[in-house]
């Protein structure tokens, strides 16, 4: 009987059934006729590992028109920083000298290059003081016509620390002008025709020469072309 049932459950595919001790009968005596059978243990199931990490999709290109904003505020911060470095150099030269130089006096005497403290109401260089409200006039048209294009106006970094140079030199002796009534002007070259300037009049004049030999460079290139 059991090798029957045995051989029914290979048959059918299925783990065949396991006899137990026989169970007992109320006298005591074991009844084979009703063996106890205990189904076999189901096969458990594999659990899945964990899931691959998935990455995010890379980030498509910035397109042309944030590329050109990124590159107009990087050129903005290099035409301002340098603007408030020349503002910064000039102010703190002029008030040295004007707290530790006695006005119209030189500083080593007989020196090629001397501090020379005066006092300058003209333009750059001590230039027409009889037009300083003309000044204030060309300068306050120069610092909004860079402000407003010299970020656009090409030329690299070389033309934006030009631009700059003239930038804080207009702002700050504007300021001068407008507080004071005059600039100090302190370096003498006694071998140079203008005698006597500031920081300022350095990043102006040097700006300007910068920018007058990149157009130039540009014109005679064209020309060429």
């Amino acid at each position: 009987m059991v090798g029957e049932s045995r051989r029914g459950a290979l048959l059918a595919g299925r783990e065949p059934l396991t006899p137990t001790e026989p169970t007992g009968t109320a006298d005591g005596q074991s009844n084979p006729a009703e063996p106890s059978m205990v189904v076999g243990e189901e096969p458990v199931a594999a659990h899945p590992g964990p899931a691959a990490p998935t990455h995010p999709e890379t980030a498509p290109p910035p397109s042309g028109r944030v590329r050109s904003l990124r590159s107009t505020r990087r050129r903005y911060a290099i035409l301002l920083t340098t603007a408030v470095v020349v503002i910064a150099l000039d102010h703190l030269s002029k008030w040295l000298v004007s707290t530790h130089v006695v006005l119209d006096t030189q500083v080593p005497a007989g020196s090629p290059v001397t501090i020379h403290y005066i006092q300058n109401s003209g333009a750059a260089f001590g230039l027409f003081p009889q037009f300083d409200f003309l000044y204030l006039v060309v300068a306050a048209i120069v610092i909004v016509y860079i402000l407003l294009y010299g970020p656009s106006m090409g030329g690299g970094l070389l033309r934006l620390l030009a631009l700059g140079g003239i930038l804080g030199g207009s702002i700050s002796n504007g300021i001068d002008r407008l507080v004071q009534g005059y600039v100090v002007d302190f370096i003498d070259t006694h071998f140079w025709l203008f005698q006597i300037f500031n920081v300022a009049d350095m990043g102006i004049v040097g700006g300007m020469l910068v920018v007058v030999y990149q157009l130039g460079i540009r014109h005679d290139s064209q020309a060429a072309g």
